[in-house]
């Protein structure tokens, strides 16, 4: 018998023009929801902000009895600030962390201590029992020259480690399948869980695409060009777009389905309330 699939969400810390309170409203509106996680980021683009992000997951597992990830780049970091990190999460019981290289920022002096992932997991294995995540990319990271070396470099940090593979996001169900028989010729035995965004309008879809090379399959591309000036059709046609990827992937036994939520609860709300009976078949 298959064990139920999980849902789980993404979120992340204000931007620094945004009051803390926002975040406050969005899990106020995604606690009935009931995931089996959350996951808080670090803020992109190699931003750093532990305090925010681990406030934020303690609120998640104190207030909402949820359990949370924490985010965790290494590349511009050294072992005694990720001590530091891992110390703070230990504390405060936190014990999931998706360990991550993290985005290259230009200009910023490089971790000696740090060049990928795999250090990282192996470091974090050395400090305490934490339950450690790893990010995975369907379509390969778009730094590797192939997919052969991409999966040699996600086996390296599941021997590492890492428990569970969070998929960047994609929008080609066929694109996770292969990743999949991938990961089984490698014999890589670690849980997958899909990263499925619901698009709320074209300019964000462009952004984000071009900073993970995800590709835009010809049925997505007809909806963004449709309805990129009417926002309302939009966000329901992402929405729908959405569900009909965790349809098919869950009929297809995936282990979860984590949501970038991008701090949308209404987008959130009508992806749960279109497929939640679905988890628990």
């Amino acid at each position: 018998m298959n064990a139920k699939a999980s849902f789980s969400f993404e979120i992340f810390p204000p931007r620094k023009s945004d009051s803390i309170d926002k975040i406050y409203t969005t899990l106020e509106q995604l606690k009935d929801l009931k995931p089996d996680f959350i996951s808080v980021t670090f803020g992109a683009g190699g931003s750093i902000n532990s305090q925010n992000t681990l406030d934020i997951a303690s609120l998640v597992q104190d207030r909402y009895k949820t359990a949370s990830i924490v985010h965790l780049p290494c590349i511009h970091q050294n072992k005694a600030q990720i001590t530091s990190i891992l110390n703070e999460c230990k504390k405060r019981g936190l014990r999931k962390i998706l360990a991550l290289r993290g985005d290259i920022v230009e200009g910023k002096e490089k971790s000696v201590d740090f060049a990928y992932a795999s250090d990282l997991v192996r470091f974090i294995k050395e400090q305490g029992d934490f339950e450690i995540y790893v990010a995975c990319y369907p379509e390969k990271h778009n730094e590797a020259l192939n997919f052969t070396e991409d999966i040699h470099y996600l086996k390296e940090k599941v021997d590492a480690g890492a428990n569970t593979l969070l998929t960047q996001l994609f929008f080609d169900n066929e694109d996770f399948y292969r990743f999949k028989e991938y990961c089984d010729i490698a014999n890589i035995k670690a849980e997958i869980k899909a990263g499925i965004m619901p698009i709320a309008n074209k300019r964000q879809v462009l952004k984000i695409t071009s900073m993970c090379k995800a590709k835009i399959p010809p049925k997505f591309a007809k909806i963004l060009n449709k309805y990129e000036h009417n926002d309302k059709a939009m966000i329901d046609a992402g929405i729908a777009y959405a569900i009909d990827q965790i349809v098919d992937l869950l009929t297809n036994g995936v282990s979860g389905i984590h949501l970038y939520t991008m701090n949308n609860a209404y987008v959130a709300k009508k992806v749960f309330e279109a497929t939640h009976s679905l988890f628990e078949a």
